[in-house]
């Protein structure tokens, strides 16, 4: 195959990872931008989180809702819990890697708040630490995944809870979907809040 082939074939598969999104999960999105509106309102925040690549689609939405994503509006609170270096490996080098985001939330997270989740597989240990926290503290939880939820799945509350499970098991584009659903969320709290 050759490099021109790999581009094609590259975004054929990420394309249609989209489409069978769009195809399965549009009741989904919406509940969970529901719950980010409904918290926003009541004057609460969302604290988000993920590893790797999930941290810096984590940041990504904070940021959208801190500063704004194509209109001008007043700032909305958010704050990545995966962004605190200093904090991180404070918690990681006197506890455990997987104590980085419980702990924050322990701290930071109020009854009402959203934990805003991001894992493409479901097994990460401090992802899995945080939303028991975030239980544990009266926060409802919204989680975007894929391939089969892995261990998440077992951990959130099927009524209060949202799980956006994109349907692929590649990583890459499991990724690149979760990044049009943060779009397309912020879209929403934009359209309902500000328009």
């Amino acid at each position: 195959m050759s490099l021109l082939e790999k581009v094609n074939e590259h975004f054929s598969n990420s394309i249609q990872t989209k489409i069978n999104t769009a195809d399965l999960l549009p009741n989904k999105i919406t509940k969970a931008a529901e719950i980010l509106i409904n918290s926003l309102l009541d004057g609460k925040k969302v604290l988000t989180c993920g590893n790797g690549g999930s941290c810096g689609d984590a940041q990504h939405f904070s940021s959208e809702l801190l500063n704004r994503y194509n209109q001008e509006r007043p700032a909305l609170p958010a704050i990545a819990l995966c962004a605190d270096a200093p904090t991180i490996t404070a918690i990681a080098n006197d506890y455990s890697y997987q104590d980085i985001f419980s702990k924050q939330i322990e701290a930071l997270g109020q009854a009402g708040d959203v934990l805003f989740a991001i894992t493409t597989s479901g097994n990460s240990a401090n992802i899995l630490n945080a939303v028991r926290v975030a239980h544990d503290k009266n926060l409802k939880v919204i989680a975007l995944t894929g391939k089969n939820g892995g261990d998440l799945a077992g951990v959130l509350d099927a009524e209060l809870d949202v799980e956006i499970r994109v349907p692929s098991d590649i990583t890459a584009h499991i990724q690149e979907s979760h990044i049009t659903i943060i779009h397309c969320l912020c879209e929403l709290i934009d359209y309902q809040l500000f328009s």
